[in-house]
């Protein structure tokens, strides 16, 4: 295919992003961009460690300008730095940090550009649309991380499919506030590259507590789009923190209850988008919970049922796609989500979902965070049970089963309950499959 421009065709003296008060044009942008891209290597492979947005944008978009690919970890946990640096030999860290947050690798701090001025025309690199740009790693929700190639040209085309449905919701191109890892698809898509390729304005922050969320947005203009997921903007809401105006909130990485939707669109004021993806097909379409149950395809996308499989078919996609959940197909553009394959249990000859259940238990009044899983068949036991583990301080286990008892099935309920004071979730509210392992290792196998 034709090489396309790297940078979309805006006014350099644009606003780019902004860091509290002050504003990075497009310009400045470029021109770091361009001084750090020189100031790499023409060969080999960087891993992007940086802390903050921006400089990870500088980063990223320097190394594709070099023709380099960019190493984006899921985890910074040292075993899997080192499972990623044997896989991928010769990295070259970039950071931001005074000191490398990866030890034993050669390490660069890319904002030795940040006093860089433009002395000549800016320039717009030509980048072949095949060319892979970034190697992504899964959560590992659901097992071990794996590892995932991006172009540059499917970027591209998904960020402006995606920017097209949410502007249009939106009122307009907004300023992106994300409160998402900037390592993972959700957060790359929606908070970095929506923003550079879409037209939006990047907020530099990446907040974690609701009052930093607000300090966040009320840095940037308005439209405001607010990137976050389900178990963070519960909290959010359950805060009753005051937020300024936002145009739309967009949630990913796990299934948005559509009572916390509702709640969520009645309390700010806005439409709330939700995502369905993967790291795999990076996303795939869109709904509005809070009104409609059904997902509608983005990016010139479909769906194809072969042999009961699913699978994801367009040109984001260099071969078509297996999709690791149930779906039931409406249309080649529309269907409803039953639930990850992964998800499904079956107890006693009845299935459900864990995604069902989990938000069954989470909105229980009482319940701060939950999790069922299904623990290893005991050597004495006939039958699988489900077990969770909850966090909910003023709650016993006969209130959490007569809670559940009116939105489950009895087959369905946890036994044992597990009362812990926290889940170790990860930046996208997740709770990696080897941390769940180990809560079931701790709480329930060894008592057992």
């Amino acid at each position: 295919m034709i090489p396309i421009p790297l940078f979309p065709d805006i006014n350099g003296h644009t606003p780019f992003a902004l860091r509290g008060s002050s504003a990075i044009s497009q310009t400045t942008f470029r021109t770091q961009v361009s001084a750090l891209a020189s100031a790499l290597p023409a060969e080999g492979r960087v891993l992007n460690m940086c802390a903050d947005r921006y400089w990870f944008s500088v980063a990223l978009f320097a190394a594709i300008t070099r023709g380099l690919m960019t190493v984006l970890p899921s985890s910074a946990a040292p075993e899997h730095i080192a499972s990623l640096s044997a896989q991928q030999p010769g990295l070259l860290v970039l950071g931001d940090q005074p000191v490398s947050p990866v030890s034993d690798l050669p390490y660069f701090k890319v904002d030795t550009v940040r006093d860089v001025i433009a002395d000549a025309p800016l320039h717009n690199p030509l980048i072949p649309y095949d060319r892979p740009v970034a190697c992504l790693y899964t959560s590992g929700s659901t097992g071990a991380p794996t590892v995932h190639y991006k172009t540059f040209g499917r970027l591209r085309r998904s960020s402006l499919g995606g920017a097209e449905r949410l502007w249009g919701v939106a009122g307009g191109a907004c300023s992106v506030v994300g409160t998402v890892p900037i390592r993972h698809m959700y957060g790359l898509e929606f908070s970095v590259l929506l923003p550079i390729l879409g037209g939006g304005l990047m907020s530099t922050q990446i907040p974690f507590f609701p009052a930093d969320i607000v300090t966040s947005l009320e840095e940037v203009p308005e439209p405001r789009l607010l990137v976050i997921t389900p178990f963070h903007l519960r909290k959010l809401v359950e805060s009753g923190i005051s937020l300024p105006r936002i145009a739309a909130v967009l949630s990913a990485t796990a299934p948005l209850p559509i009572d916390l939707a509702q709640q969520t669109e009645r309390q700010l004021g806005c439409a709330v988008i939700e995502i369905y993806g993967s790291t795999e097909t990076g996303q795939l379409a869109t709904r509005q919970p809070a009104h409609d149950a059904t997902w509608h395809t983005v990016n010139g996308s479909t769906i194809e049922m072969r042999d009961g499989e699913a699978w994801a078919i367009g040109e984001v996609y260099e071969t078509p796609q297996l999709l690791n959940d149930t779906l039931e197909l409406l249309s080649p553009t529309a269907f409803r989500l039953v639930d990850r394959k992964a998800n499904m249990v079956n107890v006693a000859g009845k299935r459900s979902s864990l995604s069902f259940l989990n938000a069954a238990l989470c909105s229980l009044q009482g319940v701060q965070d939950g999790a069922f899983c299904l623990p290893e068949r005991g050597t004495n036991s006939d039958v699988e049970r489900l077990a969770a583990f909850v966090v909910a301080p003023t709650l016993n286990r006969e209130a959490i089963l007569s809670g559940l008892k009116a939105h489950v099935d009895p087959v369905f309920l946890p036994r044992p309950i597990v009362f812990v004071e926290s889940l170790p979730r990860d930046g996208n509210g997740k709770l990696p499959a080897h941390v769940l392992d180990a809560l079931i290792s701790t709480h329930i196998t060894r008592r057992a």
